[in-house]
Protein backbone atom coordinates (compact mmCIF):
# COMPACT_ATOMS: atom_id res chain seq x y z
CA UNK A 1 0.00 0.00 0.00
CA UNK A 2 1.46 3.36 -1.03
CA UNK A 3 1.96 6.10 1.50
CA UNK A 4 -0.70 8.83 1.63
CA UNK A 5 0.70 12.24 0.73
CA UNK A 6 -0.67 15.46 2.27
CA UNK A 7 -0.63 18.66 0.28
CA UNK A 8 -1.92 22.20 0.34
CA UNK A 9 -4.90 22.35 -2.03
CA UNK A 10 -6.04 25.89 -1.28
CA UNK A 11 -4.95 29.05 0.49
CA UNK A 12 -6.41 32.38 1.49
CA UNK A 13 -5.27 35.31 3.59
CA UNK A 14 -6.59 38.33 5.39
CA UNK A 15 -4.94 41.56 6.50
CA UNK A 16 -6.72 44.50 8.18
CA UNK A 17 -7.32 47.65 6.17
CA UNK A 18 -5.55 50.07 8.52
CA UNK A 19 -1.94 50.78 7.57
CA UNK A 20 0.41 51.97 10.30
CA UNK A 21 3.21 53.61 8.34
CA UNK A 22 6.69 54.41 9.55
CA UNK A 23 5.89 58.09 9.31
CA UNK A 24 2.91 57.71 11.64
CA UNK A 25 4.94 55.49 13.97
CA UNK A 26 7.57 58.23 14.21
CA UNK A 27 4.93 60.48 15.80
CA UNK A 28 4.33 57.86 18.51
CA UNK A 29 7.90 56.89 19.39
CA UNK A 30 11.40 58.15 18.65
CA UNK A 31 12.18 56.56 15.30
CA UNK A 32 12.30 57.38 11.59
CA UNK A 33 11.36 55.75 8.32
CA UNK A 34 15.05 55.65 7.34
CA UNK A 35 16.07 53.93 10.59
CA UNK A 36 13.37 51.26 10.29
CA UNK A 37 13.98 50.57 6.61
CA UNK A 38 17.76 50.25 7.05
CA UNK A 39 17.59 47.92 10.05
CA UNK A 40 14.39 45.95 9.51
CA UNK A 41 13.04 46.55 6.01
CA UNK A 42 9.45 47.38 7.00
CA UNK A 43 7.58 50.32 5.45
CA UNK A 44 4.16 49.73 6.98
CA UNK A 45 2.19 47.14 8.90
CA UNK A 46 -1.55 46.33 9.09
CA UNK A 47 -3.34 46.88 12.41
CA UNK A 48 -6.71 45.43 13.44
CA UNK A 49 -8.70 48.24 15.03
CA UNK A 50 -11.74 46.18 16.05
CA UNK A 51 -11.96 42.47 16.76
CA UNK A 52 -9.54 39.72 17.72
CA UNK A 53 -7.33 37.00 16.29
CA UNK A 54 -10.28 34.66 15.70
CA UNK A 55 -12.01 37.30 13.55
CA UNK A 56 -9.01 37.51 11.21
CA UNK A 57 -8.72 33.72 11.17
CA UNK A 58 -12.42 33.34 10.38
CA UNK A 59 -12.17 35.77 7.46
CA UNK A 60 -9.21 33.84 6.04
CA UNK A 61 -11.09 30.55 6.42
CA UNK A 62 -14.28 31.87 4.81
CA UNK A 63 -12.27 33.01 1.80
CA UNK A 64 -10.52 29.65 1.63
CA UNK A 65 -13.77 27.66 1.72
CA UNK A 66 -15.33 29.88 -0.94
CA UNK A 67 -12.32 29.55 -3.26
CA UNK A 68 -12.08 25.77 -2.93
CA UNK A 69 -15.80 25.07 -2.98
CA UNK A 70 -15.58 23.11 0.26
CA UNK A 71 -18.55 23.20 2.64
CA UNK A 72 -17.74 24.12 6.27
CA UNK A 73 -19.25 20.89 7.58
CA UNK A 74 -16.81 18.85 5.46
CA UNK A 75 -13.80 20.03 7.50
CA UNK A 76 -12.70 17.43 10.04
CA UNK A 77 -9.92 19.20 11.93
CA UNK A 78 -8.86 22.82 12.46
CA UNK A 79 -5.49 23.83 13.89
CA UNK A 80 -4.71 27.45 14.70
CA UNK A 81 -1.08 28.48 15.12
CA UNK A 82 -1.10 31.61 17.27
CA UNK A 83 0.45 33.30 20.31
CA UNK A 84 -2.24 35.95 20.53
CA UNK A 85 -5.24 33.77 21.29
CA UNK A 86 -8.53 35.52 22.05
CA UNK A 87 -8.49 33.95 25.52
CA UNK A 88 -6.25 31.63 27.53
CA UNK A 89 -9.12 29.21 26.91
CA UNK A 90 -11.07 28.16 24.92
CA UNK A 91 -8.79 27.66 21.93
CA UNK A 92 -8.94 30.28 19.20
CA UNK A 93 -9.34 27.40 16.73
CA UNK A 94 -12.63 26.55 18.47
CA UNK A 95 -13.86 30.12 17.99
CA UNK A 96 -12.83 30.15 14.32
CA UNK A 97 -14.71 26.89 13.76
CA UNK A 98 -17.82 28.32 15.43
CA UNK A 99 -17.69 31.57 13.43
CA UNK A 100 -17.36 29.74 10.12
CA UNK A 101 -19.81 26.86 10.66
CA UNK A 102 -17.22 24.07 10.76
CA UNK A 103 -19.50 22.16 13.12
CA UNK A 104 -18.02 18.69 12.48
CA UNK A 105 -14.40 19.64 13.11
CA UNK A 106 -12.50 19.26 16.33
CA UNK A 107 -9.83 21.84 16.84
CA UNK A 108 -6.91 23.03 18.91
CA UNK A 109 -4.29 25.79 19.09
CA UNK A 110 -0.57 25.35 18.55
CA UNK A 111 1.89 27.78 20.14
CA UNK A 112 5.33 28.05 18.57
CA UNK A 113 5.56 31.82 18.03
CA UNK A 114 7.02 32.70 14.62
CA UNK A 115 7.62 29.00 13.86
CA UNK A 116 3.93 28.27 14.40
CA UNK A 117 2.90 27.81 10.77
CA UNK A 118 5.80 25.47 9.95
CA UNK A 119 5.20 23.40 13.11
CA UNK A 120 1.46 23.44 12.39
CA UNK A 121 1.88 22.38 8.77
CA UNK A 122 3.81 19.27 9.75
CA UNK A 123 1.23 18.51 12.45
CA UNK A 124 -1.72 18.97 10.09
CA UNK A 125 -0.03 16.92 7.36
CA UNK A 126 0.53 14.05 9.79
CA UNK A 127 -3.23 13.67 10.34
CA UNK A 128 -3.75 13.40 6.58
CA UNK A 129 -0.73 11.15 5.95
CA UNK A 130 -1.94 8.73 8.64
CA UNK A 131 -5.29 8.38 6.89
CA UNK A 132 -7.13 9.79 9.90
CA UNK A 133 -8.63 12.79 8.06
CA UNK A 134 -9.07 13.94 4.48
CA UNK A 135 -9.83 17.63 5.03
CA UNK A 136 -7.80 19.64 7.52
CA UNK A 137 -7.49 23.41 7.83
CA UNK A 138 -4.43 25.09 9.30
CA UNK A 139 -4.71 28.75 10.27
CA UNK A 140 -1.73 30.95 11.08
CA UNK A 141 -3.04 34.11 12.74
CA UNK A 142 -1.72 36.72 15.12
CA UNK A 143 -2.87 40.09 16.37
CA UNK A 144 0.57 41.25 17.40
CA UNK A 145 -0.65 44.81 18.01
CA UNK A 146 -2.36 43.45 21.15
CA UNK A 147 1.00 42.57 22.73
CA UNK A 148 3.17 45.33 21.23
CA UNK A 149 4.44 48.16 23.43
CA UNK A 150 4.15 51.31 21.33
CA UNK A 151 6.48 53.15 23.70
CA UNK A 152 9.33 50.71 22.96
CA UNK A 153 11.17 51.87 19.85
CA UNK A 154 13.10 48.59 19.57
CA UNK A 155 10.05 46.35 19.14
CA UNK A 156 7.04 48.42 18.03
CA UNK A 157 8.24 48.87 14.41
CA UNK A 158 8.43 45.11 13.94
CA UNK A 159 4.93 43.75 14.24
CA UNK A 160 1.64 43.73 12.35
CA UNK A 161 -1.63 41.79 12.31
CA UNK A 162 -2.86 39.21 9.81
CA UNK A 163 -4.04 35.68 9.13
CA UNK A 164 -3.59 32.95 6.54
CA UNK A 165 -5.41 29.65 6.14
CA UNK A 166 -4.58 26.54 4.10
CA UNK A 167 -6.55 23.42 3.26
CA UNK A 168 -4.69 20.11 3.42
CA UNK A 169 -5.97 17.02 1.61
CA UNK A 170 -4.55 13.76 0.24
CA UNK A 171 -2.65 14.44 -2.99
CA UNK A 172 -0.71 12.46 -5.55
CA UNK A 173 2.32 10.79 -4.05
CA UNK A 174 5.42 12.86 -4.63
CA UNK A 175 3.57 16.12 -4.02
CA UNK A 176 2.72 17.86 -0.75
CA UNK A 177 4.69 17.88 2.49
CA UNK A 178 7.82 15.83 1.84
CA UNK A 179 10.06 16.41 4.85
CA UNK A 180 10.67 18.68 7.81
CA UNK A 181 13.27 19.42 10.46
CA UNK A 182 11.79 21.04 13.56
CA UNK A 183 13.79 22.04 16.63
CA UNK A 184 13.48 23.96 19.90
CA UNK A 185 15.70 25.29 22.67
CA UNK A 186 13.83 26.34 25.80
CA UNK A 187 16.99 28.02 27.03
CA UNK A 188 16.19 30.90 24.73
CA UNK A 189 13.28 31.97 26.90
CA UNK A 190 15.01 35.00 28.38
CA UNK A 191 15.91 36.48 24.99
CA UNK A 192 12.46 36.55 23.39
CA UNK A 193 9.25 36.26 25.39
CA UNK A 194 6.29 37.96 27.00
CA UNK A 195 7.40 38.18 30.61
CA UNK A 196 4.05 38.15 32.40
CA UNK A 197 0.53 36.84 32.03
CA UNK A 198 1.24 33.12 32.45
CA UNK A 199 1.39 30.90 35.52
CA UNK A 200 5.05 31.75 36.21
CA UNK A 201 4.28 35.46 36.54
CA UNK A 202 0.51 36.05 36.74
CA UNK A 203 -0.92 39.50 36.04
CA UNK A 204 -0.54 42.04 38.83
CA UNK A 205 -0.31 45.79 39.30
CA UNK A 206 3.46 45.40 39.20
CA UNK A 207 3.55 43.48 35.91
CA UNK A 208 1.24 46.01 34.27
CA UNK A 209 3.22 49.00 35.52
CA UNK A 210 6.44 47.39 34.28
CA UNK A 211 5.03 46.80 30.77
CA UNK A 212 5.57 43.04 31.11
CA UNK A 213 2.54 42.02 29.06
CA UNK A 214 4.22 42.95 25.80
CA UNK A 215 6.81 41.32 23.54
CA UNK A 216 10.31 41.55 25.02
CA UNK A 217 13.31 40.92 22.77
CA UNK A 218 17.07 41.17 23.08
CA UNK A 219 17.51 42.21 19.48
CA UNK A 220 21.20 41.52 18.84
CA UNK A 221 21.17 38.09 20.47
CA UNK A 222 18.00 37.04 18.66
CA UNK A 223 19.29 38.32 15.31
CA UNK A 224 22.51 36.29 15.48
CA UNK A 225 20.78 33.10 16.60
CA UNK A 226 17.94 33.47 14.09
CA UNK A 227 20.32 33.84 11.14
CA UNK A 228 22.36 30.85 12.27
CA UNK A 229 19.48 28.50 13.05
CA UNK A 230 17.29 29.38 10.05
CA UNK A 231 20.22 29.07 7.66
CA UNK A 232 21.54 25.84 9.19
CA UNK A 233 18.21 24.03 9.14
CA UNK A 234 17.38 25.23 5.61
CA UNK A 235 20.73 24.05 4.24
CA UNK A 236 20.30 20.78 6.13
CA UNK A 237 16.91 20.01 4.62
CA UNK A 238 18.23 20.78 1.12
CA UNK A 239 21.12 18.35 1.61
CA UNK A 240 18.85 15.73 3.17
CA UNK A 241 16.60 15.78 0.10
CA UNK A 242 19.39 16.19 -2.50
CA UNK A 243 18.17 19.63 -3.55
CA UNK A 244 20.43 22.16 -5.22
CA UNK A 245 19.65 25.88 -5.45
CA UNK A 246 18.63 25.24 -9.07
CA UNK A 247 16.10 22.62 -7.94
CA UNK A 248 14.38 25.05 -5.59
CA UNK A 249 11.53 27.10 -7.00
CA UNK A 250 10.89 29.28 -3.95
CA UNK A 251 12.28 29.94 -0.49
CA UNK A 252 9.45 31.04 1.81
CA UNK A 253 11.07 32.52 4.91
CA UNK A 254 9.44 33.91 8.03
CA UNK A 255 9.23 37.67 7.59
CA UNK A 256 10.95 38.97 10.72
CA UNK A 257 13.77 41.13 9.40
CA UNK A 258 14.99 41.81 5.87
CA UNK A 259 18.62 41.31 6.89
CA UNK A 260 17.80 37.85 8.31
CA UNK A 261 15.97 36.88 5.12
CA UNK A 262 18.87 38.01 2.93
CA UNK A 263 21.46 36.25 5.11
CA UNK A 264 19.55 32.95 5.01
CA UNK A 265 19.11 33.13 1.22
CA UNK A 266 22.83 33.83 0.72
CA UNK A 267 23.78 30.88 2.91
CA UNK A 268 21.50 28.62 0.86
CA UNK A 269 22.79 29.99 -2.44
CA UNK A 270 19.30 31.19 -3.40
CA UNK A 271 18.99 34.35 -5.54
CA UNK A 272 16.63 37.04 -4.29
CA UNK A 273 14.23 36.51 -7.19
CA UNK A 274 13.47 33.06 -5.75
CA UNK A 275 12.64 34.39 -2.27
CA UNK A 276 9.11 35.37 -1.26
CA UNK A 277 9.33 38.73 0.53
CA UNK A 278 6.45 40.95 1.66
CA UNK A 279 7.84 42.22 4.97
CA UNK A 280 7.85 45.80 3.67
CA UNK A 281 4.03 45.78 3.46
CA UNK A 282 2.99 43.69 6.46
CA UNK A 283 5.85 43.54 8.96
CA UNK A 284 6.16 40.52 11.24
CA UNK A 285 2.75 38.92 11.64
CA UNK A 286 4.32 35.95 13.48
CA UNK A 287 2.44 32.74 12.55
CA UNK A 288 0.79 34.50 9.59
CA UNK A 289 3.89 35.58 7.65
CA UNK A 290 4.48 32.38 5.67
CA UNK A 291 0.85 31.74 4.65
CA UNK A 292 0.48 35.40 3.67
CA UNK A 293 3.47 34.97 1.37
CA UNK A 294 1.97 31.82 -0.17
CA UNK A 295 -1.35 33.62 -0.61
CA UNK A 296 0.25 36.57 -2.39
CA UNK A 297 2.34 34.33 -4.64
CA UNK A 298 -0.43 31.77 -5.30
CA UNK A 299 -0.92 32.75 -8.94
CA UNK A 300 2.78 32.13 -9.61
CA UNK A 301 2.87 28.69 -8.01
CA UNK A 302 2.79 25.63 -10.25
CA UNK A 303 2.07 22.00 -9.51
CA UNK A 304 5.33 20.27 -8.57
CA UNK A 305 7.19 23.45 -7.55
CA UNK A 306 9.81 22.82 -4.86
CA UNK A 307 9.37 25.09 -1.84
CA UNK A 308 11.33 25.36 1.37
CA UNK A 309 9.58 27.05 4.28
CA UNK A 310 11.86 28.31 7.04
CA UNK A 311 11.17 30.04 10.35
CA UNK A 312 12.62 31.04 13.70
CA UNK A 313 10.61 32.05 16.74
CA UNK A 314 10.61 32.83 20.43
CA UNK A 315 11.43 30.33 23.05
CA UNK A 316 13.49 29.38 20.90
CA UNK A 317 11.80 27.42 18.12
CA UNK A 318 12.91 26.98 14.53
CA UNK A 319 12.44 24.69 11.59
CA UNK A 320 12.36 24.10 7.88
CA UNK A 321 9.87 22.18 5.76
CA UNK A 322 10.23 20.84 2.22
CA UNK A 323 6.99 21.09 0.27
CA UNK A 324 6.08 20.21 -3.32
CA UNK A 325 3.19 22.42 -4.40
CA UNK A 326 0.09 20.42 -5.25
CA UNK A 327 -1.81 22.55 -7.77
CA UNK A 328 -1.48 25.28 -10.39
CA UNK A 329 -2.21 28.41 -8.40
CA UNK A 330 -3.71 30.41 -11.27
CA UNK A 331 -6.60 27.92 -11.35
CA UNK A 332 -7.61 28.76 -7.78
CA UNK A 333 -7.59 32.55 -7.73
CA UNK A 334 -10.57 34.68 -6.78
Amino acid sequence: MSKIAAGITGIHGYVPEYRLTNDELSTMVETTDEWIMQRIGIKERRILKEGATSDMGALAVRGLLEKTGIKPEEIELVICATITSDYHFPATANLISDKTGMVNAWSFDLSAACSGFVFGLQTAASFVQSGTYKKVILVGADMMSSITDYTDRTTCPLFGDGAGAVLLEPVDEGLGVCDSILQVDGGGVNHLLMKAGGSFRPPSHETIENHEHFVFQEGQAVFKIAVSKMADVSVEIMKKNNLSPDDLTWLVPHQANMRIIEAVARRMGIPKEKVMINIEKYGNTTAATIPLCLWEWESKLKKGDNLILSAFGGGFSWGSLYLRWAYDGNQNID
